[in-house]
């Protein structure tokens, strides 16, 4: 029997289904994105959750016209599978194919690319602000998810919706947790509403007052206004949303399909900002998900046998689980530790932590710049705080890093976790900007281990610093450890292997394509010094003098942005001591967006693979050969031709 999901090409599609087929469809969705995530990895209980309300969405409104903006982009696979996406869904999250996250190249009805929270509100009061002022009638849908409601920026928004005098419509997908179990006072605030059972009074009043509202003549508002005065305890004169200028509906069952439809049907066109409060279930429809939505929020590739379900993983440690490791044991003999994290307790490594030392963790939820500020009040208390964020988050606070920690010179530990190219994730995630917007700041001590014995070192000599530190490391599992590494001094390198021909300067988790690449290359006879940079902020100004005066090519490589990262550290360290830098040749991250897929072909299509940089050598090597040859024939072939004119 053929799915229903394989008729459905577009919205339009799922528009002419009945309710019964529509709620079918919503089974076969489900099917769909765990037989998918479980071959490719990807965000599994979040958009199991979502599926009968991005029915409903699609069956009400016509995004073709109409504005939907995603928070936390990551919960649109069903949206994805509806408009035009399923046949090539196998694809997801791999090269060349279907992205994770909202991708206007990929369709219309993506309006943004579009992966980090809080965002959704804002820039739809852009789109709707900008929709007016051009006078076309569009209506604008923000759907908030994964307890992204509490980033600051979902509040600037919703202050600005306030003020709107037209349609617009917040629908809050409150499923009791964010990427992890909900934090903070708001999380208990919205949960008062789930367990007060006013779901049923409202299911109860809409189904009453919906075939009453006329086509035309008497306004939604004042149908909705009825629907207030029935219950009272829902839409009290102290309700958050409502002091805020929204009209707030809710909460109702975000997997009640019918009751969804007729509800959007009320809600699309009142003349004023509304605020819908679904309550989901993260993972719902699997029993293993939603028993465990943490564990199944971003997977890797599954394994499932039956009613057995568990994470294919690698035979190698990540580099998270030994940051992981590292943090337990130090923590342990320095009550001062305190890890911080911006609801990635599981990305970090910090739920590992939190089991063995529970009084030791805080997870602030979906807010970077909150995590940092608490940070640098933990520090200025005498504590020594870690603050374990993404790097690609870690953006979203650079103010507080320099306001709160630099500006006053805490000692607060950035641990940047995913620096450099993340996958499947792809563009949205990439951190790829960490040093280039921190090496600017005054104090500031930017380090990158090449193994796990040096990660820990590290931690270890930046919990010594009295200045804010960071330490960046990769998605990726840990090579083969270097030996007993020498101990961190501030500013020093380690010299990995030497050879006459030219010097390879690598940065953190690079250390091990450098040396891969110095292998290759001497079974060509062309012999390198590799050395582990450790820090790139300050860089090792006796590193780069001797690089450099060998006068030899020095390639300097790293996971990062060309500008403003390592490699430029280092040709301004070169200019700053008055050595040519002529011969510095820099590698790194260029100037594009690199798309998802895997982290290996990543590294490759960005040259920093040790194939790609063995031939960046030799052809560097070849060329100063060339040079050093013509030089040395320069002065016999002009006295032949002197000679010869006269």
């Amino acid at each position: 029997m053929k799915r229903i999901l394989d008729t459905i090409t577009s919205p339009t599609d799922v528009q002419r289904l009945s309710m019964s087929e529509l709620e079918q469809l919503a089974g076969e969705v489900r099917e769909r994105i765990i037989e998918v995530v479980s071959n490719n990895g990807g965000h599994l209980a979040s958009n199991l959750g979502v599926v009968e309300l991005t029915l409903a969405l699609h069956r009400v409104f016509d995004f073709r016209r109409d504005r939907l903006l995603w928070d936390v982009g990551h919960q649109c696979y069903v949206h994805k599978l509806i408009t035009g996406r399923n046949a090539d869904f196998d694809t997801l999250r791999q090269a060349g194919g279907v992205s994770g996250f909202p991708d206007p190249a990929e369709s219309v009805h993506d309006l943004f690319k579009v992966g980090h929270a809080g965002t959704a509100i804002a820039t739809a009061v852009g789109l709707a602000r900008g929709d007016a002022t051009l006078g076309r009638n569009r209506r604008a849908v923000a759907l908030v998810g994964d307890a992204s409601i509490v980033n600051g920026v979902a509040f600037e928004g919703l202050n600005q919706v306030g003020v709107l005098k037209r349609q617009f419509l917040v629908i809050l997908n409150d499923n009791s947790m964010g990427i992890a179990k909900t934090q903070g006072g708001m999380a208990t605030y919205l949960a008062r509403f789930r367990i007060s059972s006013l779901y049923e009074e409202v299911k109860h009043q809409v189904n009453n007052l919906l075939p009453k509202v006329p086509v035309v003549g008497k306004s939604v508002y004042d149908a909705l206004e009825h629907i207030k005065e029935g219950f009272k305890a829902t839409v009290s004169p102290h309700q958050i949303f409502e002091q805020m200028g929204l009209l707030y509906v809710g909460p109702v069952d975000g997997h009640d399909l019918r009751h969804l439809v007729d509800l959007l049907q009320l809600l699309q066109d009142v003349s004023q900002p509304v605020l819908l409060h679904v309550h989901t279930e993260k993972g719902r429809g699997c029993e293993w998900a939603s028993h465990d939505p943490c564990a199944y929020h971003s997977p890797g590739r599954l394994q499932i046998e039956g009613d057995s379900v568990s994470v294919i993983k690698g035979e190698r440690k990540s580099w998270t689980s030994a940051f992981a490791d590292a943090v337990i044991k130090i923590a342990g003999e320095d009550e001062r530790v305190y890890a911080l994290t911006a609801a990635m307790p599981d990305g970090t490594g910090l739920a590992k932590v939190r089991q063995k030392l529970p009084d030791r963790v805080l997870d602030c939820g979906i807010a970077e710049s909150c995590t940092v500020d608490i940070a640098a009040g933990m520090a200025k208390a005498g504590l020594r705080p870690l603050a374990c964020i993404y790097s690609t988050f870690l953006q979203r606070a650079f103010d507080q890093v320099f306001q709160e920690v630099v500006l006053q010179g805490l000692p607060v530990g950035f641990c940047i976790d995913r620096a450099g190219l993340v996958g499947g994730d792809g563009a949205v995630h990439h951190g790829y900007l960490d040093l280039a917007y921190l090496r600017g700041l005054q104090g500031m001590v930017l380090m990158a281990p090449a193994d796990e014995p040096e990660l820990e070192q590290c931690l270890r000599f930046g919990l010594k610093l009295d200045r804010p530190w960071a330490v960046r490391y990769p998605r990726d599992t840990v090579p083969d450890d270097f030996g007993d590494p020498p101990s961190f001094f501030l500013g020093k390198s380690r010299l990995m292997r030497e050879g006459p021909d030219a010097t390879i300067l690598a940065y953190g988790s690079l250390v091990s394509i450098a040396m891969d690449a110095a292998e290759r290359l001497a079974e060509e006879d062309i012999y390198v010094s590799v050395v582990n940079a450790r820090f790139a902020k300050p860089v090792d100004e006796d590193m780069v003098t001797t690089a450099v005066t060998r006068n030899t090519p020095v390639v300097t490589i790293e996971e990062h942005a060309v500008v403003g990262g390592f490699g430029s550290a280092v040709l301004e360290t070169a200019n700053r001591l008055g050595l040519p830098t002529d011969a510095i040749i820099r590698l790194g991250l260029g100037e594009r967006f690199y798309e998802h897929g895997a982290r290996a072909g990543q590294l490759a299509e960005a040259g920093l693979d040790a194939i790609s940089l063995a031939a960046t050598v030799r052809r560097v090597v070849q060329a100063q050969l060339e040079t050093d040859a013509a030089t040395r024939r320069a002065p016999s072939e002009r006295s032949s031709s002197v000679g010869g004119s006269s």
